[in-house]
C-alpha cells in the first residue's frame, strides 16, 4: 500500500525523540520560532515519503487552535531554499501553497500552515467509487485551472528541465527497471534501440514550449481543502523541484497519475479541457490539439519510463516496497503509448520480450 501523504492523517501514536534529528526538531520547535508557540508534546508523525524528508503535525499552544506541518529535510541530503523559493513564487502567483510559518535553512526545518488530510488521491478514489463523476470533473477543472495559472507564472531564476536532465531520468529505466528490478540484460541492438528511442522522446520534448514545470503534480500531492481556505482547489505540495520545461509535463503527471488511472476517452476529454484553458489564458499550445496531444503523449512516456525506474529504486536501494504496487499501472501508460508511434517500436519489442508478451500487430501514427 502506498505510505501516507505528508499531510495525510495516520494513527495518533506519540513520537518518541529517538534519533538526532527528532532531538533536535523538539528542541527547535521549543524556541517558538518565529513566534509560532506549538505544544510539542503534541507532535505527531504524518509521514515520510519518497526523499529524506519526513513529516509531522502539531498542535498550536493554547490560547491558539488549529495544527501545523512540521518538515524535517535533513542537510547535506536535503535543501529547503529551492522549497521556500518556490512557495513564495507560488503563493504570490495566487496557489494555494502552505503558508510558511517559521524556517530554519541551517537546521533543515520548515513550520507550514496545514491543509488538511485529505488528499485528492482520496477524494477522487471516494468520489469515483460513489459513482460520482461529477465530483470528479469538478475537482479535476480546479486542478486543470490551477495547473494553467502556475504555467503562466514568470520563473526565469529556476533551473532549466534540459536534454541532460531528462536523459539522465530516462537512463533510470534501463538500469533500475530492467537491470535491476528484471534481472535482465539488454543486447546490443536493444540498448541501441532504446537509445534511439530516448532521442526521439528528447527531441520532441525540447521542442515543446517551456514554462514552470511542478515536476510532481498528481493526486498525492494535491489536497482537498475546506470551502474558503486560502485560494482554493487544489492545495499543492512538494513542488520544491520545480523547473522550467516543456509545457505538456505536469498534465501528463496529472491525467496519467500513477495512483489513480483513468479511461483513455476520460483523459482525452480532459487534456481538451485543459487545452482550450491554456489557450484562453495565452499559455504557448500548439493550436492543433493533435499535435498538442501526441506532445502529451511522448513527454508522458519519458515520464513513465523515469518513474518506472524511480519506482524500482526506491525498492531495490531504499527499501520501499510499497512503490513496486504502481509498477503495473505505469508499465500499461508505457506500453499503450509505445504500442501507438512507429517511432517506439524497439521499445515495444523490449517491452513485449521482457514480459513474454508475442507481439502484435498494432496501427501507428
Amino acid at each position: 500500500m502506498p505510505q501516507p501523504h505528508p499531510l495525510q492523517s495516520t494513527p495518533q501514536t506519540p513520537v518518541v525523540p529517538a534519533d538526532a534529528r527528532l532531538q533536535a526538531l523538539h528542541a527547535w520547535l521549543a524556541t517558538a520560532p518565529s513566534g509560532m508557540q506549538v505544544d510539542v508534546a503534541s507532535l505527531q508523525p504524518a509521514s515520510s515519503d519518497a526523499s529524506f524528508r519526513r513529516y509531522f503535525r502539531v498542535q498550536f499552544a493554547a490560547p491558539a487552535a488549529g495544527s501545523c506541518i512540521v518538515m524535517d529535510a535533513p542537510p547535506p541530503q536535503e535543501n529547503i531554499r529551492p522549497f521556500l523559493q518556490v512557495d513564495a513564487l507560488l503563493r504570490a502567483g495566487g496557489i494555494s501553497a502552505p503558508q510558511v510559518l517559521a524556517s530554519d535553512a541551517q537546521q533543515g526545518f520548515i513550520l507550514l500552515s496545514d491543509l488538511g488530510c485529505t488528499t485528492y488521491l482520496q477524494a477522487l478514489q471516494a468520489a469515483r467509487a460513489a459513482g460520482d463523476m461529477p465530483r470528479c470533473l469538478a475537482l479535476m477543472l480546479d486542478a486543470m485551472d490551477t495547473l494553467v495559472r502556475l504555467q503562466a507564472l514568470p520563473a526565469p531564476e529556476l533551473p532549466a528541465y534540459d536534454a541532460t536532465r531528462l536523459r539522465t531520468e530516462l537512463e533510470l529505466f534501463p538500469h533500475w527497471y530492467v537491470g535491476q528490478h528484471l534481472g535482465a540484460t539488454l543486447s546490443a541492438d536493444e540498448q541501441a534501440g532504446l537509445q534511439q528511442v530516448f532521442g526521439a522522446l528528447l527531441a520532441n520534448n525540447m521542442a515543446q514550449p517551456q514554462v514552470l514545470v511542478h515536476r510532481d503534480y498528481h493526486s498525492r500531492n494535491l489536497m482537498l481543502l475546506d470551502a474558503g481556505q486560502e485560494q482554493g482547489n487544489p492545495g499543492v505540495l512538494d513542488f520544491q523541484d520545480a523547473v522550467i520545461g516543456p509545457i505538456t509535463y505536469d498534465l501528463a503527471s496529472l491525467l496519467r497519475d500513477a495512483y489513480i488511472a483513468w479511461p483513455e476517452e476520460q483523459q482525452l476529454d480532459w487534456a481538451i479541457r485543459y487545452w482550450e484553458r491554456a489557450r484562453k489564458a495565452a499559455l504557448p499550445v500548439d493550436a492543433d490539439f493533435s499535435v498538442f496531444y501526441r506532445d502529451f503523449e511522448w513527454m508522458g512516456l519519458q515520464r513513465h519510463l523515469k518513474v518506472l525506474g524511480i519506482f524500482a529504486r526506491l525498492w531495490h536501494r531504499d527499501g520501499k516496497a510499497q512503490y513496486l504496487d504502481h509498477l503495473p499501472m505505469v508499465l500499461a501508460y508505457a506500453r499503450a503509448t509505445a504500442a501507438r508511434y512507429h517511432d517506439f517500436n524497439p521499445l515495444m519489442r523490449l517491452l513485449d520480450r521482457l514480459q513474454g508478451v508475442q507481439p502484435r500487430t498494432a496501427y501507428t501514427f
